[in-house]
C-alpha cells in the first residue's frame, strides 16, 4: 500500500468513526423519584429552554416510586441509572443490597442546611408539654419506622434519657394526616414537613417542640446517586444531564422566575399556586445547593448517628462513594 492510499484509509477510517459517533443513539438515563416539589425531577425540564443536551447526548426519564427501598431494588436489577437517596438509605443500598459501586454524584435537598427549613416535631398548644423530657409516657406520631424523622426522634428524645417502647409509643400515620392526628388526640406529638406544616389551623393551635436539626445537625434528605459503571461508561452524557440539572434547578431558585416555577408545580400537581406561595424556593422550604454539593460533612454525621442508635451494624465512610468531579465540572460549565 501507498503512503497516498495509506493517508486515504486513515481518513476514510476518521470519517466512518465520525459519522457513527454523530449517528450515536442518547444515553436514555431513568431517574428515580418519590416526592415533589422535594424532588424536582418530575419537572426539571418543563420550563424550555433549560435541557440544552437532552436528545442529543442523553434522554432523561423520570420514574416515579412509592419509597426509597423500591429505587434501591429498581437499581440492583439495572432498572434505574439514577436513584435519589438519602442519609437513611444509602447505608441500607452499600451494606445491605451489595451496592458497593454506588457513587452519590448531586445533592438534591437538605433538611436545615443554610438555615433554611428543618421538619418540625409539634405538639398542641394546650399539652402542657413544655420540653421533650415530658414526651414520657406519651404518644408520637412518625410518617413510617425506620424513616429519617422516626431516627431524629429517637435521637432527641434518647438525648432526655427516654427510650423507645420503655418511655413512650410511636404510631405511623403519612404527613397529610399528621393534623388531625394532633388535634383529635390520637398522638402528643407529630412530625410535619412541607407543605403542611404551613397550614393556618395547625399553625394557629400547635407549636414546635423542636426540630430535625435540633436533634441531629443538617441532614443530607435526597441526592443523586449512580453506579460506577455506568458513570464510567457514559461520562460525558453524565456531566451533560448534571449541566442541564444545575442550570434548571437554578432557574427554579431565581427568585425573577418564581411565578412561573410556582404555577408549573401547581399544575403538575394539580393544586392551587397559593398553597406554595409562602414557602417553595424560600428560606422555608429544603435547601438546595445551586451547585449541586452534597454535604458530605452532614451525611457523614447522619450515618454516624444511624450506627449509634444501632440501625446499621457497621460504619460507612461517605466519602469514599462520593463522587463530584462530575456535577463539579458541569458547575464550571455555567460560570
Amino acid at each position: 500500500m501507498t503512503r497516498w492510499t495509506l493517508n486515504l484509509a486513515v481518513a476514510a477510517s476518521i470519517l466512518v468513526g465520525a459519522a457513527g459517533d454523530a449517528s450515536a443513539e442518547p444515553v436514555k438515563i431513568r431517574a428515580g423519584w418519590v416526592v415533589a416539589p422535594a424532588s424536582l425531577v418530575p419537572v426539571l425540564f418543563a420550563k424550555q429552554g433549560l435541557a440544552r443536551h437532552q436528545g442529543k447526548s442523553y434522554v432523561l426519564e423520570p420514574v416515579y416510586f412509592s419509597a426509597s427501598p423500591a429505587q434501591i431494588t429498581a437499581m440492583s436489577v439495572g432498572e434505574l441509572e439514577i436513584a435519589a437517596l438519602g442519609f437513611s438509605s444509602f447505608p441500607f443500598a452499600v451494606q445491605n443490597a451489595g451496592l458497593a459501586d454506588l457513587r452519590i454524584i448531586a445533592d438534591e435537598i437538605q433538611d436545615g442546611g443554610k438555615d433554611n427549613f428543618s421538619t418540625h416535631y409539634m405538639v398542641k398548644k394546650d399539652s402542657g408539654i413544655a420540653t421533650v423530657a415530658d414526651l414520657k409516657g406519651k404518644v408520637l406520631a412518625t410518617n413510617g419506622v425506620g424513616t429519617g424523622v422516626h431516627m431524629a426522634m429517637r435521637a432527641m428524645l434518647q438525648r432526655s434519657g427516654l427510650q423507645d417502647k420503655r418511655d413512650y409509643t410511636v404510631i405511623e400515620a403519612p404527613f397529610p394526616t399528621m393534623k388531625a392526628v394532633l388535634l383529635d388526640g390520637k398522638a402528643d406529638l407529630i412530625v410535619s414537613t412541607t407543605p403542611f406544616v404551613f397550614d393556618p389551623e395547625l399553625q394557629a393551635k400547635s407549636r414546635v417542640l423542636f426540630t430535625q436539626r435540633d436533634a441531629m445537625g443538617t441532614s443530607e434528605l435526597s441526592f443523586w446517586t449512580a453506579r460506577e459503571g455506568f458513570i464510567g461508561k457514559n461520562r460525558a452524557a453524565m456531566v451533560d444531564l448534571l449541566e442541564d440539572s444545575l442550570r434548571a434547578v437554578r432557574w427554579y431558585l431565581d427568585p425573577a422566575n418564581r411565578t412561573e416555577a410556582i404555577d408549573i408545580l401547581a399544575r403538575f400537581l394539580k393544586q392551587p399556586p397559593a398553597r406554595f406561595e409562602s414557602w417553595i424556593f424560600t428560606r422555608n422550604d429544603f435547601y438546595r445547593n445551586p451547585d449541586g454539593l452534597v454535604n458530605l460533612d452532614a451525611l457523614q454525621s447522619n450515618i454516624d448517628l444511624m450506627r449509634r442508635l444501632g440501625i446499621i451494624n457497621a460504619d460507612l465512610d461517605a466519602r469514599k462513594h462520593a463522587n463530584l468531579e462530575l456535577v463539579g465540572e458541569a458547575a464550571q460549565r455555567l460560570k
